[in-house]
């Protein structure tokens, strides 16, 4: 929807959006079809045209779609080349929160909040499943006047980025899939269930307990953000995209699948991976050019156990890229 101009009244303009705009990094409600535009923003008003949307760096949105309301967190420069965060099963974009500074230096960041995750809508009428997660992704891309992206995932977000690539060949340059399983049999971590009725009402040891698996560094704490955004979610959300996740492992081999893709792929694999088994990342060498880089020492979420070492694999592949498409 493009903006629309409306008459100010009562000292602030009008503006026609289906957004809601974060302003100096809150979230201002702005309803679907005439949103106020506070004067306290970085700017007086907020005219976001159709072909390329204007967010100020920093600036969190969620963006209307059918099936609900996506949250985006956008950050670094706007003119850097672009770089797309897409988290994992009972995550969210808070995961990237230690790695984004790193990258913001040479990158324009986007993080989101897949549907049913985090800040964005948890619809129970409404399909989970990758291609839908990925189609959803590809329309906020293009709203956000995003051209050519480089699609990071992590663990079954790196399913949602191959689904995007499969997708939108077009918006996707290239993709670093971290702690992705390739298959299913290559899953290792032992059964978890929660008790339906207890949901959300458990404890934050119980959800360390649920989680304990993703985590190999000793010592490390998961951080109390982190569980209460899966606390966040519906029991429905929580189970229904785990099971989508597994079904597109399922139905192909994500090696399989990237493989005609023809896309630059970097693999990052903590060596202590305690879900997938980190020998599995050998599989990926079957796509041609794959880079497969194993991480010793870290586990299923190597981001948040050193996002030094992170970044620096990743902002070594995007400039590999980047000097390539010179």
């Amino acid at each position: 929807m493009g903006a629309v101009r409306r008459p100010a009244r009562g000292g602030r303009d009008y503006v026609r959006l289906g957004l809601r705009l974060g302003c100096r990094g809150r979230l201002v409600h702005i309803d679907q079809f005439w949103a106020a535009a506070s004067t306290d923003c970085d700017d007086s008003v907020m005219t976001i045209p159709d072909h390329q949307p204007h967010i100020n760096s920093g600036a969190e949105v969620a963006l209307s779609v059918d099936d609900g309301e996506i949250y985006v967190r956008q950050d670094g420069p706007r003119d850097a080349p672009a770089l797309l965060l897409i988290h994992g099963n009972a995550s969210s974009t808070r995961w990237w929160d230690e790695l984004v500074p790193m990258l913001t230096r040479s990158h324009r960041v986007l993080r989101i909040d897949l549907l049913g995750y985090g800040r964005s809508a948890k619809p129970e009428g409404r399909s989970y499943a990758l291609p839908d997660q990925a189609r959803r992704v590809g329309a906020a891309m293009d709203r956000l006047g995003v051209e050519r992206v480089v699609v990071v995932g992590h663990s079954s977000g790196g399913a949602a980025a191959t689904a995007l690539a499969e997708q939108r060949p077009d918006l996707v340059a290239a993709l670093v899939l971290i702690n992705t399983g390739p298959h299913m049999g290559a899953y290792i971590a032992p059964p978890m269930a929660i008790d339906p009725s207890q949901w959300p009402n458990v404890t934050d040891e119980q959800l360390r307990q649920f989680a304990s698996s993703a985590y190999s560094r000793p010592g490390y704490q998961i951080p109390l953000d982190l569980l209460r955004d899966v606390r966040a979610m519906t029991f429905h959300s929580l189970t229904t995209t785990t099971q989508a996740s597994r079904d597109y492992l399922k139905e192909q081999a994500l090696p399989n699948r990237l493989a005609p893709l023809g896309k630059p792929l970097l693999v990052i694999f903590g060596e202590e991976d305690r879900r997938w088994r980190s020998s599995s990342a050998a599989d990926y060498r079957a796509v041609p050019g794959a880079r497969v880089e194993m991480l010793p020492g870290l586990g299923h979420p190597p981001m948040l156990e050193d996002p030094a070492r992170t970044a620096s694999s990743i902002l070594a592949f995007t400039a590999t890229q980047a000097a390539q498409e010179d």
